[in-house]
Parts: C-alpha cells; structure tokens; sequence
C-alpha cells in the first residue's frame, strides 16, 4: 500500500528501499510481527551502522545504512497492510530517526578532522533538509484524494490514539517528538507558510524535493562511506543546503 493514489506517486529517490521493504512485508505480514517491532530492527541496524563507522568498518556501515532504510520504509508498509495505522509508530519512527543522524554524524566527526561545531551544523542542516521534504510531501498527502493522513501539516497538538494504542503512551512520545523537531518544523513552516495554499504539487517538484529525503541522505553517506570519502560527508551536507533556497525559491515563485 502505499502513502499516495497511483495517480498522484512520483519518482521518489529517497524511497528506493520500498521494493525491498514490501518484499519483506509480504514475507512477515500474517505473523505476529508488529510494524514498531520492525521500528525497533531499523533503530538496531542504524546503532551497527553507527558502530561499523567507528571500527573503520565503512563498507559495511554502508550496507547496514541502506538496510536501516529499508527497514524504515517497511514499519510503516506493515502498518498499511494490516490496516493498523498508529500514532506510536509514527513518532517512535521519526525519535529514532533524529537520534540516529545525530550518532552517524558523531561517528564520522570522530573518525575524520572535522569539527564538531561543523559536525553540529552537518547534523542541524540535514534535518532541516528532511524537514522540507516531509512538509512538502505531507501537504500533498493532505491535498490529494487517497492520502495517508497519520502525519500532520503541523504538529501542534496531541492527537487521540486509536484504539489499538495507548493514549498516555501517544501524549509521551509527542512530547518528545515536538522537543526534538519542533524548532525545525516551525523554521520551515516560517519560511513557507503558505505552501499549503498552493495547488496540488507537481511530479516533478516532489521529485526534485525527494532528494532531501532521508532515505536518499543515508545513500549518499553510504556511497560517500563505501568509496573512501568519509572525510567529505560533513562538509556535504552544509553545502547541501544550497538547494533549500532553489526549492523554496520555486515553490513560491512558479507553484502559487
């Protein structure tokens, strides 16, 4: 299942574990395997990948990188296959996700000569990155016909737990959630307020976006990891904010 209608999907760069991850889901979907379960496996395969960059093991840092992706992709197609959507899941996900990034930074500031306020900003740069992406990419879930709804344009208030979810455990995991993101979200959202006034993204325009996601920032520090270049992925991604302006700039001037 997936997030859009087929008419509205778009090439996704950052998603390109999700052929492996339905794989994977049609393989464990009548087991009594839950989606944050599979949660739990990506967080786990991200620690490896944290532990690999710190043994000088970059090759298969890289590898269980990508598996983390995969994994991240395949919690939430397990959710939509067994009709099971929950608000746990959906925080826990992204909780993981900026601790992660944080720890694979951390690994390469410790392994390289970078600083760690440039590591700092690496970390900070690549979650604002993400966090354009997935407001892009929420609003056009929210807009179009057949969209997944789990997620919020804005995340300011605690939602109700379904019914197969704790509410207590719900309140919590906003909480932290909105701790962690909350600065990046509304920096986004103050950047482009109005983006959700727009008409219905273009292809193109979240094809473009989707090389924010984070899904594809894993690849590129995966490549930059397996070839000998790990030297280069903190100053990466702070140059990689160039396209935050081209993006925005587009946004406003040619989708209004």
């Amino acid at each position: 299942m997936s997030k859009l209608s087929s008419e509205e999907k778009f090439v996704d760069v950052s998603d390109y574990g999700r052929p492996f991850a339905r794989a994977f889901v049609n393989q464990i979907q009548h087991t009594r395997i839950t989606p944050v379960q599979v949660t739990y496996l990506f967080g786990i395969s991200g620690l490896i990948a944290v532990y690999c960059i710190l043994s000088g093991y970059y090759y298969a840092a890289g590898i269980f990188l990508i598996i983390k992706s995969i994994l991240d992709a395949a919690d939430g197609e397990l959710a939509r296959t067994k009709n099971r959507p929950s608000y746990t899941g959906r925080y826990l996900d992204s909780i993981f996700d900026i601790f992660l990034n944080f720890l694979f930074l951390g690994a390469v500031w410790h392994v390289t000569t970078s600083s760690f306020w440039l590591m700092l900003l690496a970390f900070i740069s690549i979650q604002v990155q993400g966090t354009l992406y997935n407001y892009y990419y929420v609003i056009l879930r929210h807009n179009t016909d057949g969209g997944e709804r789990t997620s919020k344009i804005i995340e300011n208030e605690r939602p109700k737990a379904f019914p197969t979810e704790s509410q207590s455990t719900v309140d919590f995991l906003f909480d932290t959630y909105s701790m962690l993101y909350g600065v990046f979200d509304k920096l986004i959202f103050k950047l482009d307020k109005n983006a959700n006034d727009a008409p219905v993204f273009p292809k193109w325009f979240m094809s473009m976006i989707s090389i924010y996601g984070l899904g594809f920032q894993l690849l590129l520090i995966s490549v930059l990891l397996s070839t000998g270049l790990v030297e280069y992925i903190i100053p990466f991604f702070i140059g990689y904010n160039v396209f935050l302006i081209v993006f925005i700039g587009i946004r406003k001037v040619f989708l209004k």
